[in-house]
């Protein structure tokens, strides 16, 4: 009986995928992929980044990628403004959309823990502040980053926009990547072709304030973000890659 249970539950399982969620072609990112970065104020090193997929985690039944991004100051910097920043995201290994995100911030005195547990057959979005409407497929802020890694450049113009929505407190927001073409980026370890694109983040960004953020991903399969540039009120903020392990392709770039 109970055989006959999981059986169904298995076909049942392989229904909702093709009937109720999506399937996206995913050749840029898989386990065991991180990314190390330098974080630059000007001139001075003020911190590291690092993006991680450590595993594959169960959640609600469903695998996912478990994608970690930590932000902390250097040593030297923590007087002035000490960081200690961590972002997950659950991603459908499937659809590459999320299941669930939490927010840990600590920055200098301010302290945030937040969460969002989403639904996507029933479209829901589940939060501290209690149970939301939500539409199919929305994203937290870094389930988002890494569905714009799977996608083709190639017939973008100058200009074009992607439109994706973020979901964060209690409210659904437009998320607009604006594609601003191809680019050389030249950074310690070489010079990388990018593809260049700006999102236009209205609310649940990866820092507590920030202004206008570019990113740099490599012009390939992969697309690896070798560069982020966050601009502040003063000057601007960058964190450039500085290592890498566990990608899904070649690094290439030219010393």
């Amino acid at each position: 009986m109970k055989s006959k249970l999981f059986l169904l539950l298995v076909i049942l399982s392989q229904f909702s995928y093709s009937q109720i969620l999506r399937k996206i072609e995913n050749k840029a990112f898989g386990v065991g992929e991180k990314l190390d970065y330098e974080v630059k104020y000007g001139f001075v090193k003020a911190g590291f980044a690092t993006w991680e997929i450590p595993q594959i985690v169960k959640i609600n039944g469903f695998d996912t990628y478990q994608v970690v991004f930590t932000v902390r100051s250097h040593p030297s910097f923590d007087w002035i403004y000490k960081v200690r920043d961590r972002y997950e995201t659950y991603l459908d290994i499937h659809g590459i959309f999320p299941w669930k995100f939490v927010q840990q911030l600590r920055e200098g005195s301010y302290k945030k823990d937040y969460w969002i547990e989403f639904d996507h057959i029933n479209k829901k979005a589940k939060t501290p502040k209690g149970e939301f409407d939500a539409p199919q497929f929305v994203n937290d802020i870094v389930s988002a980053f890494f569905y714009v890694r799977t996608l083709d450049f190639s017939n973008l113009k100058k200009g074009d926009i992607i439109q994706l929505t973020n979901f964060y407190n209690t409210k659904v927001y437009p998320l607009d990547v604006i594609y601003h073409g191809k680019e050389i980026v030249e950074l310690d370890m070489g010079k990388f072709n990018c593809v260049k694109v700006e999102p236009i983040i209205r609310e649940g960004g990866l820092f507590k304030t920030s202004g206008k953020i570019f990113i740099w991903l490599t012009d390939d399969k992969i697309r690896v973000p070798v560069k982020v540039q966050t601009q502040i009120i003063i000057g601007s903020i960058n964190a450039n890659l500085i290592n890498y392990k566990g990608l899904q392709g070649s690094l290439n770039y030219s010393k």
